[in-house]
């Protein structure tokens, strides 16, 4: 009798310390996303390592120039190679000069790739753009979790490492930064145009980025956060214009019929 309470004591501790539900499987839409943080400042202190090796900070990336920042890593086997194809293609559309104009640095989030997977990345942009990827004004960096986890955060920029499949959950952007490493937009997804990149570019030129045409073609669109592009206001404008319009013309025609058929009746009771 003492050995089957035993028994039952020991089951009923073991339900006890069972876990009440299963755990949370693994949502990469809750785990990976981007926060709409314009004007917020990246620190430009933190330590990374270029594909050269070298130790460099954002602050010395930038010297001064506007840049497209780009979270991918480097052993990615499904968007960050198309996003960084995306980029360059779209560069060479662009009529601004890179390394003069701006610059472009992407980073990785993954803190056990090394210059080693950063060079391997550069090697094949370089093979179908040969002048823009081999440009010194092109910067693929890793470095410790510290330091992308530190610039992640800064740009709203969520991701995180699922063990199941061991791949990393994380969205597909690129974002501009000013000369001093404030946020300015972020262009989501591949489908962005080289419209887009270019008045990006100028908006985080402040000025100093593109002629007279590009900062009056600046001021016909604005930033859509949630397309990630650029809307030309004025046509918007015009539509809304000219839908106003022709609502004041059919109510016009419609008092001035209302109007007609008045005096008609009013005649025929004379």
């Amino acid at each position: 009798m003492n050995g089957l309470l035993l028994i039952l004591a020991a089951l009923w501790s073991l339900l006890l310390a069972a876990p009440t539900s299963a755990a949370e499987p693994f949502d990469p839409f809750a785990a990976a996303g981007i926060d709409s943080r314009p004007g917020a400042q990246v620190p430009l202190d933190v330590r990374f390592t270029d594909d050269n090796g070298e130790s460099v900070t954002l602050a010395e990336l930038l010297d001064g120039r506007p840049a497209v920042l780009v979270p991918v890593y480097f052993r990615c086997p499904n968007v960050c190679g198309s996003q960084l194809a995306s980029l360059f293609n779209l560069l060479g559309a662009v009529p601004f000069e890179l390394g003069k104009d701006y610059v472009v640095i992407a980073y990785s989030f993954n803190p056990h790739e090394t210059p080693a997977d950063a060079r391997a990345e550069r090697d094949k942009l370089v093979r179908r753009w040969p002048e823009l990827a081999g440009s010194q004004a092109v910067h693929l960096l890793t470095g410790p979790e510290s330091a992308s986890r530190q610039v992640s955060d800064a740009l709203g920029f969520h991701y995180r490492w699922d063990g199941a499949i061991e791949e990393y959950a994380h969205a597909s952007a690129v974002a501009t930064l000013s000369p001093s490493g404030k946020l300015v937009q972020w262009l989501y997804g591949l489908g962005y145009q080289p419209n887009d990149l270019r008045l990006a570019l100028t908006d985080a030129g402040e000025g100093r980025v593109g002629d007279f045409s590009d900062q009056l073609l600046l001021l016909c669109y604005h930033y859509n956060p949630r397309t990630g592009g650029y809307d030309n206001w004025v046509i918007g404008a015009l539509q809304v214009a000219g839908t106003g319009t022709a609502v004041a013309l059919l109510g016009f025609i419609g008092l001035s019929l209302w109007r007609e058929r008045r005096k008609r009746e009013g005649g025929d009771e004379r």
